[in-house]
């Protein structure tokens, strides 16, 4: 079956390089988000998010960051009775290798730390291994620099719910956004790690910017909504003395 996939990638590459080339051309080069950074929200027991990565933790589909991934996570933190103080940290084009060289070093102190990587990996067509052992050394480098923190991976977006990516290329790189996956998926064995996955039904037309390949505000809400439990229970587990209030919407469960 490997061999079948490579002679069939073989096969499609150079319909795969046309339709790549096109859709770079083809898709609005949205900015990053505006505004500061990092701030504040909420009532009730102090905690420090961090949020590590690559566009989507650039604000890339939003004006503002308060709007992006680690805003709209901080408000559902919020929502659960902390008080959060949050940062923002990253870079459009990042992939795990170039977060490591780049971006750790500008985190601030933090309670818990969400990192949010693949798609410029996958589109970078590094390998699962590759992917698995850049993805830990996020979380050595982080913990380096920050302790014994827990860590909370954010699952890799699946691209075959991606609208700008036509088929052929669709299919190529939905096979490798799910390897990449899978990866990040095995390191949540690590004592401290959490992997949260990010369900195909999260990505629709309505949940993109205007490029049709970042998300917007709605898909930020949304992806925020899924990794909260996650991120508190992260917290709850961290953070003995702080409480957590289970959200409305959420089945009540021991933390």
């Amino acid at each position: 079956m490997a061999l079948f996939r490579f002679f069939l990638f073989a096969a499609l590459a150079p319909v795969l390089a046309v339709q790549a080339l096109r859709v770079r051309r083809g898709t609005p080069r949205l900015p990053s988000a505006g505004g500061p950074a990092e701030g504040a929200t909420g009532d009730g027991p102090a905690v420090r998010l961090a949020v590590l990565g690559e566009s989507t933790v650039d604000g890339v589909g939003v004006p503002a960051h308060a709007d992006g991934l680690t805003g709209q996570l901080a408000n559902e933190l919020a929502r659960r009775g902390l008080r959060v103080r949050w940062q923002a940290v990253g870079l459009t084009g990042a992939t795990a290798a170039v977060v490591r060289s780049s971006l750790i070093a500008r985190l601030a102190p933090a309670d818990v730390v969400v990192v949010a990587l693949g798609v410029n990996d996958t589109l970078e067509l590094h390998s699962a291994a590759r992917f698995r052992r850049d993805l830990l050394g996020v979380i050595v480098d982080v913990r380096r620099r920050l302790g014994p923190v827990p860590v909370v991976l954010a699952g890799v977006p699946p691209m075959a719910s991606f609208p700008s990516l036509p088929r052929p290329l669709r299919d190529a790189l939905s096979a490798r956004s799910t390897a990449l996956d899978t990866a990040a998926a095995e390191l949540a064995r690590l004592p401290g790690v959490t992997y949260s996955a990010m369900t195909p039904d999260l990505l629709h037309e309505g949940t993109f910017a205007e490029d049709r390949f970042h998300p917007g505000p709605v898909g930020y809400r949304d992806w925020a909504a899924v990794l909260a439990p996650d991120v508190a229970e992260a917290v709850a587990a961290a953070l003995p003395g702080v409480t957590v209030v289970p959200h409305p919407r959420e089945p009540r469960q021991p933390i």
